[in-house]
């Protein structure tokens, strides 16, 4: 007869399976938590593997508010597709006490904190997964205002592959400045004001005077690197300030504050960034350019933004160089000055941004300005156009002391030249601006009236001429000739106000344009007898209007 085993070592054998188990599925289930390593940041981000696992926010009893759960699952899903640091939150809190308590904890929670604003309750620390963030923001979630991804932020680069029409597009060469409207003595345009570059650096050039750099280390240290891109920020602030005739600035008696926010791939990011604005407010800086872009925001770029404002600063921005329908941040935020590019035959360039927050245009192709080793380089890009636009702000400012940094911004949009379609539009903004008109905008001995655009409105099926008055009085008896092919008119101008502007409208035939396969349309403008224009060479203009494309 067989024997059976006891009872009691059949239960046991049982239980040990049971916890064999349970083990098992708890180890497999805690690899599955881990962020895993990403490919080296670039500024085109790398695909995942197949078949890699996606970090998501680990599984937990215990609740998770719908704001905690989004913000975890937007830092897996940037940390996933490369577009923030690696391992890295921001970690933002909504008073002082409750960042110190952060800070007394964190080592414990398994945070490490790389780095901290005071002046923007934000913290940034790495961790291996997401576990440990998740369980302090559940234990102390009444601490918390965001938690985000540390963003990516870089030097603007052209697209490969131009999906806009193209155009015939005119560089600037050295004549940037002349078209500004600063054939003038601009020696002291600028002084005394602070431009704060947040750039790659700015290198010793022949352009800059002695002592008129500054420079401020945030950590990543004082002088560009030798990538590829790091003649960028020497570049930058030579359009804003320099003084050489061969790489010019707007307004070369500025001082500027370099502050260096890219690491050595060129790679700059939101905390750096944020903290670079506040370093420059605090270090006296009126205008700060950024002439990088990101496709992300967070509390800390919003706060910074704001403390800026609230101390009287402006920052001018790039719009982006990818030809897309939205601005870059920190362009896109509506508190700060974006300037979008264009050609010198005053066409938006293919590459630049445009968008309802876009606020300005200015030279952005063929510019030439400084670049390392007292190098001159011809460069591309809405990055060309917003130090321009600073540059511009600080030559009113040192002319004008009354006037505050945002006043300055409202006169350049008052005498900024009316391109594209009439007003305010995505693709040129509020214009592009003039310093010329604006350092003459109370002068009644200055007079300019122009053709500023001719633009084909579809949806009426007519030309549209604007002609404006960017004198510094009020004209009377100016004449428009327009001849559309063979056909000619001359319409009578109203009396036009300083920076008023009036539009001629000319109906399009269909038919007629798609017989003769395109019209040429010619505008003249002349001005009443002994009024001499101090800009004759805007009176004319000439557009050729094709059939669209089927």
């Amino acid at each position: 007869m067989r024997s059976r085993p006891p009872l009691f070592l059949l239960i046991l054998g049982l239980i040990a399976g049971g916890a064999a188990l349970l083990l098992w599925l708890w180890q497999k289930g805690d690899q599955s938590e881990q962020i895993h390593d990403l490919p080296v940041l670039s500024r085109t981000p790398a695909p995942l593997p197949p078949n890699r696992a996606v970090p998501s926010t680990p599984p937990t009893a215990a609740p998770l508010s719908p704001a905690m759960r989004s913000w975890l699952d937007a830092l897996a899903q940037a940390i996933r597709r490369g577009e923030a640091r690696e391992g890295e939150a921001l970690l933002s809190f909504k008073d002082e006490a409750a960042l110190q308590r952060f800070l007394q904890r964190a080592r414990e929670k398994g945070l490490t904190v790389l780095a901290q604003s005071g002046p923007l309750r934000t913290v940034r620390v790495r961790s291996n997964n997401l576990r440990s963030l998740q369980g302090e923001l559940i234990e102390h979630a009444a601490d918390y205002e965001s938690v985000s991804a540390n963003s990516l932020f870089g030097v603007p680069q052209p697209p490969a592959q131009q999906d806009r029409a193209e155009l015939n597009q005119i560089p600037f060469g050295n004549e940037t400045l002349a078209y500004l409207g600063t054939a003038v003595d601009r020696t002291s345009w600028g002084r005394g004001v602070t431009i704060a570059v947040l750039d790659t650096g700015v290198g010793a050039d022949p352009t800059f005077s002695a002592g008129q750099v500054r420079t401020l280390d945030l950590g990543l240290g004082l002088t560009p690197g030798r990538g590829a891109d790091d003649g960028h920020g020497t570049s930058v602030a030579a359009l804003a300030a320099g003084m050489s005739a061969d790489a010019a600035g707007v307004a070369p008696a500025a001082t500027l504050l370099s502050i260096r926010v890219t690491d050595t791939n060129g790679l700059s990011d939101l905390f750096t960034l944020s903290q670079g604005i506040v370093a420059a407010v605090d270090a006296g800086a009126r205008i700060i350019n950024v002439s990088l872009g990101g496709y992300a925001t967070g509390t800390m770029l919003n706060a910074a933004i704001g403390y800026a404002t609230q101390q009287g600063a402006v920052i001018v921005a790039a719009a982006g160089n990818d030809q897309a329908a939205q601005l870059a941040w920190p362009a896109a935020d509506p508190r700060v000055v974006s300037v979008g590019a264009i050609d010198r035959a005053e066409q938006q360039v293919t590459f630049s941004n445009a968008g309802e927050q876009l606020q300005f245009t200015a030279p952005g192709y063929g510019v030439q300005t400084a670049w390392l080793d007292g190098q001159r380089a011809y460069v591309n890009g809405t990055s060309a156009s917003a130090p321009l636009v600073s540059g511009a702000i600080a030559a009113l400012i040192s002319q004008n002391p009354n006037l505050s940094p945002a006043q300055a911004v409202n006169l350049l949009a008052q005498t900024a030249n009316d391109g594209g379609a009439p007003g305010t539009d995505p693709a040129y903004g509020r214009g592009i601006i003039n310093l010329g008109t604006a350092m003459n905008s109370g002068n009644p001995g200055y007079v300019d009236t122009a053709v500023s655009s001719h633009y084909y409105d579809s949806g009426n099926q007519q030309m549209q001429f604007v002609v404006q008055n960017r004198s510094g009085r009020a004209l009377t008896g100016t004449s428009l000739a327009i001849a559309a092919g063979t056909v000619r008119t001359t319409q009578t101008l109203p009396t036009l106000a300083p920076g008023e502007t009036y539009i001629a409208k000319v109906a399009v035939n269909p038919l007629t344009l798609n017989m003769a396969g395109s019209i040429t349309y010619t505008t003249q403008l002349t001005n009443p007898l002994g009024v001499i224009d101090q800009v004759p060479g805007n009176n004319r203009k000439s557009t050729t209007l094709s059939p669209p494309k089927p």
